[in-house]
């Protein structure tokens, strides 16, 4: 069942203060969702810092957010591309030397339904690499400066984590055998929620002070489709971001804004639109499938996002 705790019309941007005096760092944040949720959080007087993989769309995306609230905005960019785990401890080490507190991270950055299989550098299908594995190493670099600020995490999932196997294929996670772009995106947004899911529980354990949220954006005009998907699903969904099942991309910022600012959320939880079949609609706390938080499958997970990427949380 759906909870609009906010009211009929659920979670707006109206419902926030002055946000000055904090720092966020979203990736993937010069277009679609990212790119609003930087619109909505600077509007109200925070810091941001970008991590993105285009340095021209992001001094693009820079100038138009100074054009929009003031010269004296203050955004600013660091190159990260999620696929490459060198170029995640490059960002995260930049991070850390220049950003002294970090109220929250915003794992926004996603790419989907890629057509045909592609292997990284580092040898993962590249859906998975760059929407769990890219993130599952920046969060682990950044935690104790979350830690310290008591900040928070924020993982931008997607309704697609129902679409495929609804677990993670162990035995071939860069599917060698039978690639299919809609299962391959599936597991890569299910292994995002799986891990934040595990965090909640290893930070609770740990006495950490770190609050972790899951969201989605719902079925929201953004250039995701465009930018990684095939001719015919970039088709379909053109066709169906005129209909009344297709919300704006402003629109599907607001659920990430709001696990990024909002106080009293449940970290169990998924949230986003809670209309129709939750695409679109009021923002509030969604259907969660128990699936999702299956504990021997994301403890599983864990040891061998760990393995994978050579990199060890430290908690």
């Amino acid at each position: 069942m759906t909870n609009t705790q906010f009211g009929p019309n659920g979670w707006t941007p109206e419902r926030l203060g002055s946000l000055a005096g904090k720092t966020y760092v979203v990736t993937g944040a010069n277009s679609g969702t990212g790119f609003e949720a930087s619109r909505v959080l600077l509007s109200k007087g925070a810091k941001l810092v970008m991590l993105n993989r285009s340095a021209e769309k992001s001094a693009i995306a820079i100038e138009k957010l100074k054009h929009e609230f003031g010269p004296q905005t203050d955004v600013s960019f660091i190159q990260m591309d999620l696929a490459e785990i060198a170029s995640v401890h490059d960002a995260a080490d930049a991070v850390m030397k220049t950003v002294p507190q970090i109220d929250a991270l915003i794992c926004n950055a996603a790419i989907a339904q890629v057509p045909k299989r592609v292997l990284t550098k580092d040898g993962f299908e590249s859906q998975l690499a760059t929407n769990h594995y890219g993130h599952f190493v920046l969060c682990g670099k950044l935690f104790d400066r979350l830690d310290a600020s008591a900040g928070r995490i924020v993982v931008v999932a997607s309704l697609g984590y129902k679409m495929g196997l609804r677990t993670i294929r162990f035995d071939d996670m860069n599917w060698d055998d039978n690639y299919q772009a809609n299962s391959a995106y599936s597991q890569s947004k299910l292994a995002q929620m799986m891990f934040a899911y595990e965090l909640q529980d290893r930070v609770r354990q740990a006495r950490k002070n770190v609050e972790i949220y899951v969201c989605h954006p719902g079925a929201s005009a953004t250039s995701l489709i465009k930018t990684s998907g095939s001719l015919t699903t970039r088709i379909i969904f053109r066709l169906m971001s005129r209909s009344p099942l297709v919300q704006s991309a402003e629109k599907g910022s607001y659920p990430e804004v709001m696990c990024a600012t909002q106080n009293g959320l449940e970290q169990r939880a998924l949230y986003g639109p809670t209309g129709r079949m939750e695409w679109v609609g009021p923002v509030g706390q969604g259907t969660l499938e128990p699936y999702a938080y299956d504990k021997n499958t994301m403890v599983k997970l864990w040891d061998r996002s760990e393995k994978d990427t050579n990199f060890s949380w430290n908690l």
